[in-house]
This record gives C-alpha cells, structure tokens and sequence, in this order.
C-alpha cells in the first residue's frame, strides 16, 4: 500500500492495467452482482432531487423499481447504501442501447444537458472500490471475471488502472491529488514495474 495524506492506495492500482471493453462485456457490472452501486451519503439526496428530469431516460422497469424502492437503497447485509435494482437483476439506473449495450440513464441525462451529475462515483471509478474509515481513506482495485476483457484491451494498450480513471479520480479528489498520484505511480514504476 502507497499512503498519500490520508489515503492508502493498493499498489494494483499502478501495476494492472484496464480500459472498459463495452463491445465484449455490453456493461455486465451494471446488471450483474448481489446488490446496486455503493453511493455515498450526499448522493442520496442528488438522485432525490434529480429523479424527476432522468425519468425519461429510464425503462418502464426501471421507472417501477424506483418508484416502488425509492431513488436508492440499503444493503440488507452492511446497511450501505445502494441504487436500487429490477427484481436482483440489472440497476434500477440502467438502460440498453440497440446493441444490447448497457448504458447509465443517469449519464445519458447528463450527456444531454439535462443535470450537471455525471452518475454515482463509485459507478465512475470502477475498478477501483473506495473504502471510508474514521482515519483513513482505502482505494483498493477490485477484480472481477466479467472484467476479464477490460483487463485483456487495458494490456493492449498499455493503460494503468489509475490513468484509466484520471477524470473519476479527479472529479472525486482533486488536480493535486491526480498529479501527486501520478508522480508516485512513476516512481513505483521504476522501482518495482517490468
């Protein structure tokens, strides 16, 4: 682990390298797993507020979830926070494109102009998971199977985990932040990379 102020950061984060492969995947993490994305506790109240210009960019399915689930959840098992999803299916927030690719209802509003909030962060920042504790802050990068062909195009191009997400990690901590991550990726690159 790497420590930068209060944040301990997984040194995967620098050696394995990701670019979402949608073509492959068709956006298996927003439809796949237990539960909805983790959201942080003042984006409940944003999806609250938000709810009623991203309706029309949701499915009926969706529409129904929300409106009988709320703008978002908890865990049964942690108690976090969540989206909420379709009968333990997809999120609540998903839509599928002609292809059959899933998109974020919410960004799609948000590409047209109609909220100035891009999606949850944690959505945003995927492969990395953010853990809060009283002390410290844990950026881990999680892996899982139906990543396998973001793994595989992120080797092609040669693309760390942390460049991949320069805009989330920017978007949720900062420039300074960024550049001082970057700065010690490449000292950990010549120390420890291939």
């Amino acid at each position: 682990m790497i420590q930068i102020d209060d944040k301990l950061i997984s040194e995967d984060i620098f050696s394995e390298e990701f670019v979402c492969n949608l073509s492959k995947c068709k956006g298996a993490c927003c439809v796949e797993g237990d539960v909805g994305a983790p959201l942080d506790k003042e984006e409940l109240v944003i999806l609250d507020n938000i709810y009623d210009k991203i309706k029309p960019y949701l499915t009926q399915d969706g529409i129904k979830a929300l409106d009988e689930q709320g703008t978002w959840t908890t865990d049964p098992t942690d108690g976090m926070y969540v989206t909420p999803m379709i009968e333990d299916a997809e999120c609540a927030y998903v839509t599928f494109d002609e292809r059959g690719i899933t998109k974020c209802g919410i960004e799609k509003a948000y590409e047209d102009g109609a909220i100035d909030w891009q999606k949850p962060i944690s959505c945003h920042l995927y492969p990395i998971r953010v853990t809060e504790y009283s002390s410290f802050t844990a950026l881990n990068y999680h892996e899982w199977p139906i990543c396998n062909d973001a793994c595989t195009l992120g080797k092609e191009l040669q693309v760390p985990v942390y460049k991949f997400l320069k805009t989330p990690l920017i978007r949720k901590y900062g420039e300074d932040f960024y550049t001082t991550l970057s700065d010690v990726a490449e000292e950990w690159k010549k120390e420890y990379g291939n």
